[in-house]
């Protein structure tokens, strides 16, 4: 097989295209012909030797992908050979092991793929919608009417919190950096599209909720945002911050006056059982077309490289693909 691999941590660089030996189902295991592997932030973090969670090397990164089950082991009971699926991990790990054109998984991280549904749609779903529904509804416990305000919505995450926010009955409220950024998010549900980064963009918000404020916000960049999220929040509103590059001042009179919550979201925290149920949940509204995966730029394998340098360029519009093919 032909896979991914970083032998040193480091740049974009460090990627390298090896052949390895093809992996063979053990018990409770499921091998796939990869067609697609998503790209997400965490996997860069990862490679650069910055996360918290670091693998020993030499590894494959890569968390999301779809293809078809090639073969199965022992004690297999929801998958069988020659179905469309899409994944979320492999038996290297959660976070491990997907940039490759074939790849052995548990089958607890194994998903049906809906036929309406491309494999490079199949690879933007795991990390984005998992973490975007584990911010919504486990963490903030959003609820239907509510006003929720997804930042950065024109990303893979963004787009996930925006239309499962969107599909639960809420008023949703989304940023995005440029006109295109903001015609996506519209696309996918959202109410009410604003440019973030201006000096106008608090003042919008607050306006389209009448004054009262937001009640959920979706946070993608909480270095750069988080004190300016505590004046949008509604009385009882909630924080919930999925992506951070830095440190920032906030002033906790803020959370105080207004009984407010700040909380992390993190998918390493989620288990196999939870997130199989996650999934579950989800499956039928990827079938019906409420959830529909956005693809962004895709990459030759060979290419990881280039994926992992677009990945914090500005102006995301969907997920990052390699094409495993």
């Amino acid at each position: 097989m032909r896979a991914i691999r970083v032998h040193q941590f480091g740049g974009p660089e460090a990627l390298r295209l090896d052949e390895l030996p093809d992996p063979v189902a053990g018990p409770g295991q499921v091998v796939i012909r990869n067609h697609a592997a998503g790209v997400n932030p965490v996997d860069a973090y990862v490679r650069a030797g910055t996360y918290a969670r670091l693998p020993t090397v030499p590894f494959i990164p890569g968390w999301d992908g779809a293809g078809i089950v090639r073969s199965v082991g022992t004690d297999i009971h929801r998958i069988r050979p020659g179905e469309r699926v899409y994944f979320s991990g492999t038996t290297a790990g959660r976070g491990y092991g997907a940039y490759a054109d074939v790849v052995c998984c548990h089958e607890v991280q194994v998903y049906p793929l809906p036929a309406s549904l491309s494999f490079a749609q199949g690879a933007a779903i795991g990390v984005p919608y998992a973490t975007a529904h584990r911010a919504l509804f486990h963490r903030a416990h959003t609820r239907a009417g509510e006003t929720v305000l997804v930042h950065g919505a024109s990303g893979g995450v963004g787009v996930a919190a925006v239309q499962l926010a969107a599909a639960h009955g809420c008023l949703v409220i989304a940023t995005a950096g440029s006109e295109s950024g903001l015609e996506l998010v519209r696309a996918q549900g959202a109410q009410h599209a604003v440019r973030h980064g201006t000096a106008t963009t608090a003042e919008e918000i607050l306006s389209i909720t009448g004054g009262q404020g937001v009640d959920v916000i979706v946070e993608m960049l909480a270095n750069l945002n988080l004190d300016r999220d505590l004046g949008l929040l509604a009385l009882n509103g909630r924080v919930a911050i999925v992506g951070n590059r830095g440190r920032i001042e906030i002033d906790p009179r803020q959370i105080m006056g207004k009984e407010s919550a700040v909380l992390g979201v993190l998918l390493w925290n989620t288990s196999d059982a939870e997130l199989l149920e996650l999934h579950q949940l989800m499956g039928p509204q990827f079938a019906e077309g409420l959830l529909r995966p956005v693809v962004g730029p895709q990459f030759p394998l060979a290419e990881a490289g280039k994926a992992h340098a677009a990945v914090f360029e500005p102006g995301a519009r969907g997920k990052i693909v390699l094409d495993c093919e």
